[in-house]
């Protein structure tokens, strides 16, 4: 009769074990399931960004070398101007 109790409480512990393993088991794989999808969603936010960012240094890029350009441009009229003539 004592060993029938003993065999029905490492029974139900065994399934009480089993039952917290698989439980953690499963708040494990749900967090990797959630990052898995904020990471997903990140991604093309993180992509745009970048894109955003690279397209305004080629722009500031451009722009300032329009502005040198356009300077030099500036001087060069201004030295032809003020070069005597022979």
């Amino acid at each position: 009769m004592a060993n029938e109790s003993i065999n029905d409480f490492s029974v139900a512990l065994n399934n009480l074990l089993k039952t917290v393993g698989t439980l953690a088991q499963q708040q494990v794989d749900l967090l990797n399931l959630g990052i898995k999808a904020a990471g997903q969603v990140i991604e093309p936010l993180v992509k745009t960004s970048t894109d955003l960012v690279g397209n305004a240094v080629k722009i500031s890029s451009d722009l300032i070398g329009s502005v040198i350009n356009t300077v030099g441009q500036l001087f060069q009229s201004a030295t032809t101007a003020l070069a005597p003539k022979k």
